[in-house]
C-alpha cells in the first residue's frame, strides 16, 4: 500500500491546485495555493499519507487536508481518525480546515458517513469532512479538464458504460501521455501504480507501451539528454534515472538507493528497458532484485 500512498502524495505535492479545486468544486475560481505543509513538521502529528495545503479561499487563509485511503479503516474507524487529524491541525495552525478523504479502491468508503459524532447530553461533538470515492467521480470530466494532478487517478474513476475497462484505461493513458509534465516517465509510472489497484499490471504496461510511442517509450522521454550526451549514452542515462524514480515511488527511497550502484553500472539498453518494466511491477525489494539477477544471466 505504501506505493499507492507515495504515488498519490507525489501528485498532490506537484499539483496542489488541482486537489484544492477538487475540494471546493472544479468551477470555483477564487482560490490561490500558498504552500504545501509537510506532514513531517513536528508541530502536528499527521499520518504519512496526509497532505496539508495552505490556500487563500474567498480572501481568507485556510488549510485543505487530504487523506488517501486504499481500503476501509477499522482500527480506528475513519471518522475517528479524521476527527483527530482535523483537531490537531486546527490547534497547530489556528486556521479553518477543510478536510477530505479520497478512497482509491472501488469497494472502499461506501459506509463512511463523512462525520464524527459524539452524542452525549451537554457534550455533543460533531466534526464533518468530505468523502471522495474515485469510482463515483466523473473521470471523463477530469480528462476533458486536463487536471494534471488528477489524471493519474482517472483509471480508478467512473466512466460511461459504452466503453469497456480496457478502452477506458487506454483513453486515460492517451491523455496522460499528452500532458506537458517535467518527467513523463515518472508521471506515467504513477498512473501505472495507481491503476494497478483495479487493473492487471501487465495490461497497464502493454497499453502504455502501445499508446505512448511507436518505439521503446523511454527513448521519447530522454530525448533531450540523448542529444546532449550522444544518443545511446543519453538514453541509457535517462533510463537509469527513471528506473530509480519508479523504484522510489513503488518501494521507497531507501530501497531505491540500495539498487542505485547496480543500476548505474548497467550499460545494456535492452536490459535497462526490461528493468524499467520490472520496476513498475515491483511490489517488494526481493522481486526487483530477482529481476536484476535474471537479466544478468
Amino acid at each position: 500500500m505504501a506505493s499507492f500512498d507515495t504515488a498519490s502524495k507525489k501528485q498532490i505535492e506537484t499539483n496542489p491546485q488541482d486537489f484544492v479545486h477538487l475540494c471546493f468544486g472544479f468551477e470555483t475560481t477564487d482560490i490561490t495555493v500558498l504552500e504545501i505543509i509537510t506532514p513531517e513538521q513536528p508541530t502536528v502529528e499527521m499520518h504519512q499519507a496526509d497532505s496539508l495545503i495552505k490556500a487563500m479561499y474567498n480572501g481568507k487563509e485556510v488549510l485543505v487536508h487530504f487523506e488517501f485511503q486504499t481500503t476501509d479503516s477499522y482500527d480506528p474507524e475513519m471518522p475517528l481518525r479524521m476527527a483527530g487529524y482535523i483537531i490537531r491541525a486546527i490547534e497547530a495552525y489556528r486556521l479553518p480546515v477543510y478536510s477530505n478523504v479520497i478512497y482509491l479502491r472501488p469497494d472502499a468508503g461506501k459506509n463512511d458517513p463523512g462525520r464524527y459524532a459524539q452524542n452525549i447530553e451537554h457534550h455533543n461533538i460533531s466534526i464533518e469532512y468530505q468523502v471522495f470515492r474515485l469510482t463515483d467521480l466523473d473521470g471523463q470530466k477530469v480528462l476533458d479538464s486536463r487536471f494534471v494532478g488528477l489524471v493519474p487517478f482517472t483509471p480508478l474513476m467512473g466512466h460511461k458504460t459504452d466503453i469497456d475497462a480496457d478502452q477506458w484505461l487506454r483513453r486515460c493513458v492517451q491523455v496522460a501521455d499528452s500532458m506537458e509534465v517535467p518527467n513523463k516517465a515518472a508521471y506515467l509510472g504513477s498512473l501505472a501504480i495507481l491503476g494497478n489497484i483495479v487493473y492487471d499490471s501487465q495490461t497497464i504496461l502493454d497499453i502504455i507501451s502501445e499508446e505512448t510511442m511507436q518505439h521503446p517509450p523511454i527513448v521519447e522521454y530522454v530525448a533531450p539528454q540523448a542529444h546532449e550526451k550522444g544518443f545511446k549514452e543519453g538514453i541509457e542515462q535517462g533510463t537509469r534515472k527513471h528506473i530509480l524514480e519508479i523504484l522510489t515511488l513503488q518501494l521507497g527511497d531507501d530501497i531505491a538507493q540500495n539498487f542505485k550502484a547496480s543500476i548505474e553500472s548497467i550499460d545494456d539498453l535492452q536490459r535497462l528497458e526490461v528493468l524499467f518494466r520490472a520496476a513498475l511491477q515491483a511490489k517488494h525489494e526481493d522481486q526487483f532484485r530477482q529481476a536484476i539477477n535474471e537479466t544478468s544471466e
